[in-house]
């Protein structure tokens, strides 16, 4: 298993894995025979960014059997998505701001994060495992009131893409099976989500065949899986902690 974060020292950035307490660098294309420098960096002295510069995020809604039997929803046919847009983009560590132009909730959702590592355009389900690069964690920031407050229209686009609404990190882990994953969430000192990832109704595959279908799926885009019961609201002063053990940790605080 390998962990790539991209990172921020000195004003520049680079790349590379982690290797204990410190990344050792590489250089060239993170998707692309990625080459090991021999530098290394402890990890203390840099920032983090987010571990891919992602074009979009296409972001599930009702893929968990739980969530639907509990909100009373039909267990979908196809998988409802919607996009996040790039501008929202958080990093692990960086702070959550409550929108200038919204009053109501902000809710959490922890979820688990494909990234794609190669082109997919109409992808079999049987090829889509070698257009996934890795997985991450994400927190699908959404000002829920938004969404059903024009009777006319649902606001997804804009209840999602306020800036730094959608977070992901810390890294991108390779070599793992989604399927055995378990997604954990807490608020503060408290646990509010723990769900396995083998509870979806579209599993990793399934969802890049399908949205490849759709649309073109571009290298470092990510696909959030959607996420299940314990979905709840945040204060100002929060921190929220998304953890995918082989993965890692995205924490963030809320103001």
């Amino acid at each position: 298993m390998t962990h790539w974060v991209r990172f921020n020292r000195g004003g520049a950035e680079a790349f590379g894995t982690l290797v204990g307490d410190s990344i050792a660098i590489h250089d060239g294309d993170m998707f692309d025979s990625p080459r090991a420098t021999g530098s290394s960096v402890p990890l203390s002295a840099v920032e983090l960014l987010i571990p891919v510069r992602a074009g979009k995020m296409v972001a599930l809604w009702n893929n968990y059997h739980a969530l639907a039997a509990k909100l009373g929803n039909p267990i979908p046919p196809e998988p409802l998505y919607f996009i996040k847009s790039a501008s929202s983009f958080l990093a692990h560590g960086g702070v959550i701001r409550t929108p200038a132009s919204y009053a109501g909730k902000v809710v959490y959702e922890g979820e688990l994060g494909i990234v794609i590592g190669k082109t997919c355009r109409a992808v079999a389900e049987a090829d889509a495992a070698s257009h996934i690069f890795g997985y991450t964690c994400v927190n699908d920031v959404t000002a829920s009131e938004l969404i059903t407050k024009d009777a006319t229209f649902a606001q997804w686009t804009r209840a999602k893409s306020f800036d730094t609404f959608g977070v992901f990190g810390p890294s991108i882990a390779t070599g793992l099976d989604p399927m055995s994953l378990t997604v954990r969430l807490m608020l503060n000192d408290q646990e509010r989500q723990n769900y396995p990832v083998s509870d979806v109704v579209f599993n990793p595959r399934q969802l890049v065949a399908l949205i490849s279908r759709d649309m073109t799926l571009d290298p470092g885009d990510v696909i959030a899986c959607g996420t299940s019961v314990g979905v709840g609201s945040m204060k100002s002063g929060s921190t929220v902690s998304v953890t995918i053990d082989g993965i890692g940790t995205l924490t963030n605080k809320f103001q």
